[in-house]
């Protein structure tokens, strides 16, 4: 009975509506649920007294304390780190890429020996055959150097005119003054014109795949180099496009000349023409590359120049190239 006379008497204290009718499991319950009602009271007294601080910021200050009592407890584990150490489960298998390729291309692979380095005769007349895809394939080059792309000399960006050109249609624009138009269009220019050539880029269409501009016409490109810059459209002296002989541009553009340029991991990637070529033409469009590459050679590079060479069509496996770059 001494226990329910001191809840009784708790009871009293807190104003709460029992008697000694009532069970010591009812008096304990009226008392809890009092307690609960203070916490929460005092919590909203809290935040009103607080001001602008939210409800966010405090549950934020609780959180900070909590991480700091556990700190000075010695435990400096981050709760996060905690939680996904609990979470964390075996690490996925992962299988090698090639096993995850399909058949037909694991069957081809099959004829590539991994280690082996093939001469450049070797290399073409693989990478044809082992072709997966049913079209007429492009056919590339994939040169590693030895140069840093964060130095400015050794940034390496250049053309090339390949004689048996790439296989693909190349549709030439030429932004020019209207004295020019007549020019571009007799050396091929599929659009020419200042006039013809705002309206595409106005309506944020690019129906080229080059563009030639003279020197004094390139101010006017300028608003249109977040469009033109990401595709590579944007005329440039050193590939080129940016000239005041149109006509030369225009006819070496339709034979086949290319840029090239290295990227940030020090590689370059060049199409040198289709399936459909056969290993002599590929190889001479192949030896036009090398000999332009190998003309870039900055002279401040002490080490190795070209470091690798594979070659492989578009969805082809790579094959190794022997080269005698330096």
């Amino acid at each position: 009975m001494a226990k329910k006379a001191d809840l009784l008497e708790k009871a009293a204290e807190l104003k709460l509506d029992v008697s000694e009718k009532n069970t010591i499991a009812e008096i304990e319950a009226a008392i809890a649920a009092a307690n609960d009602k203070d916490v929460i009271a005092q919590r909203e007294a809290t935040v009103a007294k607080a001001g602008k601080r939210s409800q966010k910021a405090l549950d934020e200050a609780e959180a900070k304390a909590e991480k700091e009592a556990r700190k000075e407890a010695g435990d400096t584990t981050p709760q996060g780190d905690v939680d996904a150490a609990i979470k964390k489960g075996p690490a996925p298998k992962v299988r090698p890429l090639i096993e995850r390729r399909g058949k037909a291309y694991r069957k081809l692979a099959e004829k590539v020996e991994k280690d082996k380095v093939y001469s450049l005769d070797e290399a073409l007349q693989l990478a044809t055959e082992t072709n997966p895809a049913k079209f007429d394939a492009s056919v590339e080059l994939h040169v590693r150097l030895g140069v840093d792309p964060r130095q400015a000399d050794q940034n390496i960006r250049s053309t090339v005119v390949l004689p048996h050109g790439t296989g693909k249609t190349v549709r030439v624009a030429v932004f020019a003054p209207e004295a020019e138009v007549a020019t571009a269009t007799k050396a091929g220019a599929d659009i020419a014109g200042e006039e013809a050539i705002i309206k595409l880029l106005d309506k944020g269409t690019l129906d080229f795949d080059v563009l030639i501009a003279t020197p004094q016409y390139m101010p006017k490109l300028g608003k249109y180099a977040r469009l033109l810059g990401p595709k590579g459209l944007m005329p440039n002296p050193k590939s080129g496009t940016v000239t005041t002989d149109i006509a030369t541009a225009v006819t070496e553009a339709k034979a086949g000349k290319v840029e090239y340029r290295v990227d940030k991991q020090a590689a370059i990637h060049l199409s040198i023409g289709k399936v459909s070529f056969g290993t002599e033409k590929l190889r001479a469009n192949a030896d036009a590359f090398f000999t332009s590459l190998q003309a870039q050679k900055p002279s401040s590079l002490k080490g190795v120049y070209v470091k690798s060479i594979a070659a492989a069509t578009t969805m082809g496996p790579g094959i190794k190239v022997e080269h005698k770059l330096d």
